[in-house]
């Protein structure tokens, strides 16, 4: 019988990309295993948000470990956690995040190449970062843990300068350091996903944005994974804020069970 590891990583071979629904408690993790979603993944923002902390890392990570504990408890679906930059300072606490998470049962995680000073997002030297994920992968492996590294490229996100070579020259580098996968939130024109496809091996991970592509399209293209993010939630709670303001309108409270 597969490994869940095996089994997870052959979701990315299949030419179907396959959609990787971001879950932020129990509840949301039983809705998507109920319709036989084959893998869940937490949204660090959603998770934060509902804690009432801010996104990147704000939240701490004994609270975050609480909510994935949970919904590991109660699911038995397969999951992959948004690790954001590794909710550690040196690759030392990063790798000892990522052994608790594999200790628990965790499939894969995401890692960001970007850093956050003063609200300020921005780049991570490539070539350090690439250094850190192989130090943490051959660490892992040193330890006969299987997480799948899914790696989160952030040249799209942060909109850079000359990003299409940025991103071509870091795919290379986080192949080379032996990553399992690579995300790139926030592209979304066909050419720029087919070029991203043909400069690396990784199956290729895309997030729901406007404009993206239908899954059609993204299958031709050659998308392997696509992601929620942190939209589910927030159109969730988009809904909640309308159906209170109209409580407030008609003075009833009907329109909840409407």
């Amino acid at each position: 019988m597969k490994s869940n590891f095996e089994q997870f990583s052959a979701l990315h071979q299949i030419d179907t990309p396959f959609i990787l629904p971001n879950v932020w408690n129990v509840k949301s993790a039983l809705l998507f295993q109920e319709l036989n979603y084959p893998a869940i993944a937490t949204s660090s923002m959603a998770v934060a948000h509902s804690l009432g902390y801010d996104d990147g890392e704000a939240m701490p990570f004994e609270e975050y470990l609480f909510i994935i504990k949970r919904i590991l408890a109660n699911t038995k679906s397969m999951l992959s956690v948004d690790m954001e930059m590794g909710y550690g300072a040196t690759d030392e606490e990063v790798f000892d995040n990522l052994q608790r998470l594999a200790d628990l049962g965790v499939v894969g995680v995401n890692l960001e190449d970007s850093y956050i000073t003063k609200s300020v997002r921005g780049l991570k030297n490539a070539d350090v970062f690439a250094s850190s994920i192989e130090w943490i992968i051959n660490k892992l492996k040193a330890r006969g843990l299987q997480v799948f590294i899914n790696i989160r490229c952030d040249t799209y996100i942060l909109n850079v300068d000359n990003k299409e070579t940025e991103t071509a020259q870091r795919l290379k580098r986080y192949e080379a350091a032996g990553a399992n996968g690579v995300f790139l939130p926030c592209v979304y024109e066909e050419k720029d996903i087919a070029q991203c496809v043909s400069n690396t091996g990784l199956p290729l991970n895309v997030m729901l944005t406007a404009g993206l592509p239908n899954l059609d399209i993204l299958r031709q293209l050659g998308v392997k994974r696509v992601s929620m993010g942190p939209y589910l939630f927030n159109k969730l709670y988009s809904q909640i804020h309308e159906l209170a303001k109209g409580i407030e309108k008609s003075r009833s409270l009907n329109a909840i069970l409407s």
